[in-house]
């Protein structure tokens, strides 16, 4: 399956900003399954791209300097990933981060009492640790529902577990919590996915990956009830969303930002 992405980050500032300074990963992975990417490019007006570098999850990165007393910058990145059919198995762990450092919390995956609550309801007589990650997916969606409003990029697994709804990051990291506290090494991932029913998108998706013994890495998309499948591009990866957010940066001055998201995602 070949995918077409269009996708048009706007930051609009109600004022000049003096120096702002924005961390792109918006490139996707080579992995197998995902190894033919045709006319990928990203696109900045209002900024430059400073450079590009391959960072230390194997993320492709690109660093981009605002231009001082701009209103509006704009991040566009289009292109064609040929995606084959699998099953969510990444496989065998590769890179330059040894393997326990994701078994390591941080803190917006730190495991607290409502994580490890969760993780001991699940019952030990499960034939596989698989279909134990499998039932920690759906039990996470049991009792946190998809609901967008009620957290933000610096929620933690234990300030979304707690509330009364959540989006997929907030399933992601709840997930990757309870399987470190399992002795599972889990990470985050950014990517993109082509809806069943509709092109237009207004956010990047996300989903984890945990890794099993003689398998290597397999993903779970908690907020959709399954594994990755030939609809997901696999973008960049992480301990958390912040490792693999696909924009995130600093600015200078007391401009406030408004942030605009255009995404399609096409067959």
């Amino acid at each position: 399956m070949k995918l077409r992405v269009e996708h048009i980050t706007s930051y609009q500032y109600d004022s000049p900003v003096r120096y702002a300074l924005q961390q792109v990963k918006l490139t996707p992975k080579q992995r197998a399954g995902q190894q033919l990417i045709h006319d990928w490019t990203i696109e900045i007006e209002g900024g430059t791209q400073q450079l590009h570098y391959t960072d230390h999850h194997g993320n492709g990165v690109d660093l981009v300097s605002v231009d001082s007393g701009t209103r509006e910058l704009v991040i566009r990145c289009s292109g064609e990933v040929e995606l084959v059919t699998w099953d969510g198995v990444i496989g065998t762990h590769r890179g330059a981060m040894p393997l326990w450092t994701f078994l390591r919390p941080t803190p917006l995956t730190r495991a607290g009492r409502g994580v490890r609550s969760l993780a001991a309801e699940l019952r030990r007589d499960f034939a596989t640790d698989i279909e134990r990650a499998h039932a920690l997916s759906a039990l996470i969606i049991e009792k946190l529902p998809y609901r967008i409003g009620v957290t933000d990029a610096e929620t933690t697994a234990e300030q979304a577990f707690a509330g009364e709804g959540g989006v997929c990051q907030d399933h992601a990291h709840i997930f990757i919590a309870a399987m470190r506290h399992l002795g599972h090494p889990a990470r985050y991932v950014s990517g993109y996915l082509m809806m069943n029913d509709r092109t237009q998108q207004d956010a990047t998706h996300g989903w984890a990956e945990a890794h099993f013994e003689h398998i290597g890495w397999i993903g779970f998309d908690v907020s959709n009830g399954h594994s990755p499948d030939q609809r997901y591009i696999r973008v960049a990866t992480g301990l958390d969303y912040r490792d693999a957010a696909p924009v995130r940066g600093m600015r200078y001055g007391a401009a406030q930002e408004n942030l605009v998201v255009q995404l399609q995602v096409q067959q």
